[in-house]
């Protein structure tokens, strides 16, 4: 079964996110749990967490059809130590926050460098925070989504992947999420048939499926190989819609949330409507 949906508004509250999702005919949804743009946000309260989780089971939403994005402040291998600690409270927060709400995924992006340590150095820490936040939490999957290699973001290869998920001591529950925007930015053609079948044979040689635990369904608004992240809607990007046909159509896709990130909130109901539309009956 696909799970489709959208990265929903949280606002007023956690528990809002599944009603929101509902709204749009979304079978999957994403959200953030805390104020991402904080350092120090409120806890979450009983009541939250309480409501949280009679939303979800109101609506349907069982752990596997939603994933949660952690802060964008965040940076797990930040070369300098107080920015390093800062980030690791955080993600440990965040990882906290799911296991409180019966989530059992956070999508993370892995980290920057800042050009002041080499790449193998930041995913070393990438890999050795994920270690401390695994250790200090239960039934929580660290995700760490691939990055279109933007500045000094890593992550935009399937190689540095792997390399992450090879130093995570519980492999058990370390996961990918695909983003399709940040992969074709990063080099990785998925807008042709062709493309797209060599792409995901080599996640299978290099990551391996059995990682794949969510995708994050964005159009394009850069060229192919541009590394530069911008999303755009479904069909009207660089990548086009044949990319989201090949998603829909394809089994290895089933069973984990599959979430639009596309930049018009208004149209993410039709959105929804069509991928559901490319699934074969």
């Amino acid at each position: 079964m696909k799970f489709i949906g959208a990265h929903v508004s949280a606002a007023g509250g956690v528990e809002n996110a599944p009603l929101n999702a509902a709204e749009i005919g979304a079978t999957a949804f994403g959200l953030f749990t805390r104020n991402q743009r904080q350092w120090n946000p409120k806890p979450l309260t009983t009541e939250n967490i309480r409501t949280f989780r009679q939303n979800c089971e109101k609506k349907d939403y069982g752990p596997g059809q939603i994933l949660p994005h952690d802060s964008y402040l965040i940076n797990l291998g930040h070369p300098e130590k107080e920015g390093l600690e800062k980030s690791r409270n955080a993600f440990f927060d965040e990882m906290l926050r799911c296991e409180q709400l019966g989530i059992d995924r956070l999508n993370f992006h892995p980290g920057s460098h800042l050009k002041k340590i080499t790449e193998e150095e930041c995913m070393d820490l990438i890999a050795e925070s994920i270690n401390l936040a695994l250790d200090r939490t239960s039934g929580v999957n660290a995700v760490i989504e691939n990055t279109a290699g933007q500045g000094s973001n890593l992550g935009y290869s399937f190689e540095q992947l792997s390399y992450i998920i090879n130093r995570v001591e519980d492999k058990s529950r370390v996961g990918v999420c695909i983003d399709t925007c940040h992969a074709y930015s990063a080099g990785y053609d998925l807008a042709t048939a062709s493309g797209f079948k060599k792409v995901f044979e080599d996640f299978e040689t290099v990551v391996g499926f059995k990682y794949l635990m969510g995708m994050h369904l964005n159009d394009s608004k850069k060229a192919y190989g541009s590394r530069v992240d911008r999303h755009d809607s479904i069909g009207k990007g660089t990548l086009g819609i044949e990319t989201f046909r090949f998603i829909m159509e394809d089994d290895r896709f089933n069973n984990m949330p599959l979430i639009l990130e596309t930049p018009d909130d208004s149209i993410w109901k039709n959105e929804i409507a069509m991928l559901q539309g490319m699934i074969p009956a």
